[in-house]
């Protein structure tokens, strides 16, 4: 079984809030509106399939060295770009849903595979899966620098599958977007399952208020 880790497993801040919050810090004010206007503009100008880890952090000061800029920051940017990078996980208010774990152990004590597939980065999962004690649950993890893409790329799931030793038709994908996740993991036959904690998702796709209602499905 494999799961997609955040708004699925982990909840965090949003984008724009985790800005906000940094860039109050150093006294410069900015709404969450313009920054995530910033957020889609910038996003169209970097593509994360190509991160090279090797150049993380200078990858990561320039995206938000560009993000600045949309923002009309002029004052010190290359300063806050960095402090952007240093601070993000200690301003994210990262935190496990409580029916995480108890789902997981159980469903390892079923006997099941489990594996985590992320759009995010190695040095971003080490941390908080470390943090929160979650990467004794998953038998292998797999984010974008392990195969120079990212989901909906139906390369990131066949190597995912391939690591896990599964073949496509044994699998079960959980994740929360449509577009990433669902129709990722379909498009390489694998069998998704829409995470829908609010209830605000089409009921045309298959899925599930509670990760403990997979307990009913293996």
């Amino acid at each position: 079984m494999l799961f997609d880790l955040g708004l699925t497993l982990i909840k965090t801040a949003s984008f724009p809030e985790i800005y906000r919050r940094i860039l109050a810090r150093f006294g410069v004010t900015a709404s969450l509106d313009d920054i995530a206007r910033a957020q889609n503009a910038t996003e169209n100008e970097f593509d994360i399939a190509t991160y090279d880890e090797s150049r993380r952090k200078e990858f990561w000061i320039d995206y938000n060295a560009s993000l600045l800029e949309k923002l009309g920051i002029e004052e010190r940017r290359l300063f806050l770009a960095a402090q952007i990078d240093e601070l993000w996980w200690e301003c994210s208010h990262v935190q496990v849903y409580p029916d995480v774990e108890p789902t997981l152990s159980r469903l390892r004590a079923k006997g099941l595979k489990l594996g985590l597939v992320s759009n995010g980065f190695k040095r971003d999962l080490d941390y908080i899966l470390g943090e929160l004690g979650l990467e004794k649950w998953f038998d292998m993890v797999v984010c974008i620098d392990s195969c120079n893409c990212a989901k909906p790329d139906k390369e990131i799931f066949l190597y995912a599958l391939d690591k896990l030793g599964v073949k496509p038709s044994e699998a079960l994908f959980v994740g929360d977007s449509v577009v990433h996740d669902y129709e990722g993991a379909l498009n390489v036959g694998v069998k998704p399952m829409l995470i829908d904690r609010e209830g605000k998702l089409p009921s045309r796709y298959d899925k599930i208020a509670s990760l403990t209602e997979l307990l009913t499905l293996v």
